[in-house]
Formats: C-alpha cells, structure tokens, sequence
C-alpha cells in the first residue's frame, strides 16, 4: 500500500470518471486565538494497493495536534479487490469533510493514517496565530 496523495483542502469532489476535483488546498491556517475553529475543511487522500494486499482492512484517520493527542478520528475500512491483468491496481480514495473542527492551540497538526498493520504521518497542517495577535 501508498499513499498516492492527501491533501487539506476547501473542499474535493469524486467524479464518475475517477477523477478527483479539489478546490483550496492549504497547509496553513491563522487565526486570531486558540483555541480557533474552521468551519468546513477536507481531507481527500487515495491509497494504491498492490498484489498480495486484496481483502478487508480496517482503517483508522487521526487528526493529531503538536503533542500527539487526537482532535478527531475517523474509523472505517476499506474492500481491496484482486488486481486485474492489465489494469491499474486497485485504489482506495476517500473524501472526507469536516465541520467546525476546533484547533486547540497552535503548532504543526498532522494526519495519522493507520491500514493494513501500517501507519503513516500524511498532510501536515500548520496552526498560525494572526501576527499581531496576542497569544
């Protein structure tokens, strides 16, 4: 399994041609104060499988903040199907939007993937305080 991509971003739409539209993708965010809150967010993330990797898989995302404790999880899993002969391997891709995620205090938020045994740090999200604004 790789991880293809995973972005932040304002939002991500699945198309019934395979394709993926993401609009707004960001790394950062300021804010006046922390705890601080954004509104509407997405995480668009796409696994690539590959042989030997068919079957079920329970999978875990967690928003980690600077000290590793989690905002907010989502569990679930995926149905990887056998590889075919002269296709592309099989593809998990997830959209996933968020309202009001609340931001605890400011650092270097991350995206802690965890599938098939393995677990992986992906799009890290940097929490900014506004300049001029007092801690």
């Amino acid at each position: 399994m790789r991880v293809l991509y995973a972005l932040c971003c304002e939002r991500a739409q699945r198309r019934n041609d395979g394709r993926v539209d993401v609009v707004g993708v960001f790394h950062q965010l300021f804010a006046p104060g922390f705890p601080a809150m954004q509104e509407a967010m997405t995480l668009a993330l796409a696994l690539e499988w590959g042989p030997g990797e068919e079957g079920h898989h329970e999978l875990r995302i967690d928003l980690l903040d600077p000290q590793a404790s989690p905002v907010l999880t989502v569990q679930g899993h995926t149905d990887v199907p056998t590889p075919r002969p002269h296709e592309p391997p099989p593809r998990t891709e997830l959209v996933l939007a968020f309202d009001r995620v609340v931001f605890p205090r400011p650092g270097v938020y991350g995206w802690r993937l965890r599938v098939a045994g393995r677990e992986q740090e992906v799009a890290p999200l940097h929490l900014l305080l506004l300049p001029g604004e007092a801690a």
